[in-house]
């Protein structure tokens, strides 16, 4: 044969295969190997597993009282709001069941997504007849909108011809549809209605769409550029259902943003300027970025991708010491995160949804690393940055969380104070999702571990190397520092106890620098088993106590919980010559309603006396603090006078729940001197 015959070369053996059946083979075992690398990585786990909220039942005076009104009152009002606001509409519209023009938003199908979960998360501890029943009706007409090949996105269905602006010609051709993003709320809420009700009903319809996006988009087909979620999502249905192709979408996903090659790149407004694995800092759209990390790990968690880890560690720890609010809270300008410690205290933006999603990512962290710092910022945001986005009654919400307001200027969507509900809902519709599941937080096991995170009264139950163990909390946590711990494992046996000594406790307000405290005498932190105290050495942020644990085994912790200023790092101009005020994990603030009409004219000492006080009849239930500051008042003719007065700080979370009103969580200080001590 020819060397220039158009056969030559194609037959490799004998009798053997041609050039490209050898190739067809090898790309099948290709695609065996991967699916098989898949299937065994889909049923990995994170290191650390967390004691899942369904088996911590919380009693607490604190906790409980919010769970309970989130469950009563948060719920089937954002089930209602979804309703007046046009979003189920939409789906019957979608469905052919109603007339008339595609209502909101394009992402506010996730809304009803999100409610459905948070609904499921509730039924899963508390069942609800009534609450239930909404759902399914909920689902029904999600079913009926659904397009036959799977696709579901009412912005586009409910007028295929004249779609809305942000979806595009063609499916997936925005880059700001939320076509992807809505999907991915849909996996969340199917797979806790899943776990919730053992119906299969949501599970079913997100199956369908997984599978249409699964043969849309991945290596060789489609990729988008889109609004993170549906990678954290797909992570989640690929475990619930045991696929392995949903997870290499999600990873498939990651690896190619910030790569030229498959699109466009959009630049840090989306994560998408550089490769994620490439990038060091936290920048962009907070909520964007955090969901984009939490998928990261979770697709580590269950993959070989330890760039991802470390990639997202370096992002944590630029957010944790350079760009986090003092509550917590987290983006700073325009939703998103700004330069390094620009952090401005009324322009701040501090989306409810990334305070609740940074939560969720501190977690991660720490299910990934058993360090108890994640845990502290996790505490700090819960107790102030997510905590002050709805208010003690459940019906209003926050969509940004200011550290400062003079009580008249819009900033909640243009709008002055919490609101019933937004044009753009996504914070209300993450607050009815995140309270249910506050049980996840408090506990965790790996091996011979169990770790107490979080001091929540409660009974709960949990395994350690296959002994049942049961725990009761005893606390009036945060207002009182004393913790009881009782222990009964089913079987004697030796194990540990990883118990959290929060890093405010040890001195320190966050990880890092960020934020310091002026020096003030501290009693020691003190911790026994039995009666008997014990050295407290921690270890990654916990006190190990390994020992043969029995039945009535009791430990008790208390943690001192003094009135403590706090200082910014030098370079945060915003709170230069400013203090706040901490006590144990609650950050506070002046409103002008207790302080006769005065909160941004105060100021205070480093030496003015300070004192807590518990007031059970205020806002649910808070403890104060009271002292001495100065109110400087300007005259006409350019100089200012000083006048003493009394001042009472309450939690930050708590303002705003009596009408308008002044607010600041950093106070000029006077007196000061160069020499101030810090801790």
């Amino acid at each position: 044969m020819s060397s220039n015959s158009p056969l030559a070369g194609r037959r490799l053996f004998h009798n053997g295969f041609t050039l490209v059946e050898l190739l067809g083979v090898i790309t099948i075992i290709g695609i065996l190997v991967t699916i098989a690398f898949f299937v065994e990585k889909a049923h990995a786990e994170y290191p650390i597993r967390a004691v899942p909220f369904r088996d911590v039942k919380i009693t607490d005076e604190f906790w409980a009282p919010r769970i309970e009104t989130n469950r009563k009152v948060s719920i089937p009002h954002c089930i209602e709001m979804c309703r007046q606001s046009g979003r189920v509409g939409n789906l019957d519209k979608a469905a052919h069941r109603a007339k008339g023009p595609f209502q909101g938003v394009p992402w506010g199908d996730s809304d009803i997504y999100k409610v459905i979960e948070g609904a499921s998360y509730s039924l899963a501890v508390k069942p609800d007849a009534s609450l239930e029943r909404h759902v399914d009706d909920l689902i029904a007409r999600i079913a009926a909108a659904q397009e036959g090949d799977g696709y579901l996105h009412t912005a586009r269905s409910v007028n295929p011809e004249q779609p809305h602006a942000l979806c595009g010609k063609d499916r997936w051709s925005h880059k700001h549809s939320h076509e992807l993003f809505n999907a991915g709320h849909l996996y969340e809420a199917a797979v806790a209605h899943s776990m919730a009700t053992g119906k299969h009903s949501l599970m079913e319809v997100a199956v369908k769409n997984a599978d249409l996006m699964c043969r849309v988009f991945g290596p060789g087909k489609k990729y988008q550029m889109n609004h993170p979620e549906i990678e954290l999502a797909l992570v989640q249905l690929s475990r619930k259902t045991g696929d392995p192709k949903y997870l290499a979408l999600a990873k498939f996903f990651f690896d190619e943003r910030g790569r030229p090659g498959s699109h466009q790149l959009t630049g840090p407004g989306g994560q998408d300027h550089k490769p994620l694995i490439e990038q060091h800092e936290a920048e962009g759209h907070a909520v964007a970025g955090i969901y984009t990390y939490i998928g990261m790990l979770d697709v580590a968690a269950h993959t070989d991708a330890p760039g991802f880890v470390r990639a997202v560690d370096r992002i944590w720890d630029n957010m944790t010491t350079k760009k986090l609010y003092t509550t917590g809270a987290a983006g700073a300008r325009s939703e998103g995160f700004a330069a390094n410690h620009d952090l401005p205290n009324r322009e701040a933006k501090c989306e409810t949804c990334a305070a609740m999603a940074a939560i969720l990512w501190s977690h991660r962290l720490f299910l990934m690393h058993a360090d108890a710092k994640y845990i502290d910022v996790l505490e700090r945001a819960l107790y102030n940055g997510a905590l002050a986005s709805v208010s003690l009654d459940g019906k209003l919400f926050f969509y940004a969380n200011p550290l400062e307001h003079d009580g008249k200027t819009p900033f909640n969507m243009g709008r002055q104070g919490r609101q019933p509900w937004l044009y753009s809902a996504c914070c209300p519709a993450f607050v009815v999702r995140f309270f249910p599941r506050i049980g996840d937080f408090v506990y965790a096991t790996r091996d011979d571990n169990l770790y107490v995170n979080l001091f929540v009264a409660g009974n709960s139950k949990a395994s350690v190397e296959g002994n049942q163990v049961q725990l009761k909390q005893e606390t009036k946590y945060p207002w009182q520092g004393t913790v009881k711990i009782g222990v009964e494992p089913q079987q004697e046996r030796e194990w540990t106890l990883c118990v959290r000594v929060p890093c405010w406790a040890s001195g320190q307000p966050v990880p890092g620098d960020l934020y310091r405290y002026i020096k003030s005498k501290v009693e020691p932190i003190t911790i026994s088993v039995n009666g008997k105290s014990l050295p407290v050495e921690t270890d990654k942020g916990f006190v190990k106590i390994h020992r043969r644990w029995k039945k009535g085994d009791m430990v008790e912790l208390n943690l001192p919980m003094p009135i403590r200023r706090v200082l910014s790092h030098e370079a945060v101009k915003a709170n230069a010559g400013r203090v706040a005020l901490e006590r144990g994990p609650i950050v506070y603030c002046v409103e002008s309603t207790d302080n006769d009409g005065h909160a941004l004219d105060l100021s205070l000492s480093d030496s003015a006396t300070l004192s807590s006080e518990h007031r059970a009849e205020l806002l649910g239930g808070v403890t104060v603090i009271r002292g001495s500051a100065v109110v400087t008042i300007a005259k006409q003719n350019g100089t200012s006078k000083t006048t003493p007065i009394e001042f009472t700080a309450i939690p930050y979370y708590s303002w705003a729940n009596r009408g308008a009103s002044k607010m600041s969580v950093w106070l000029p200080r006077h007196d000061t001197t160069n020499s101030t001590k810090v801790d």
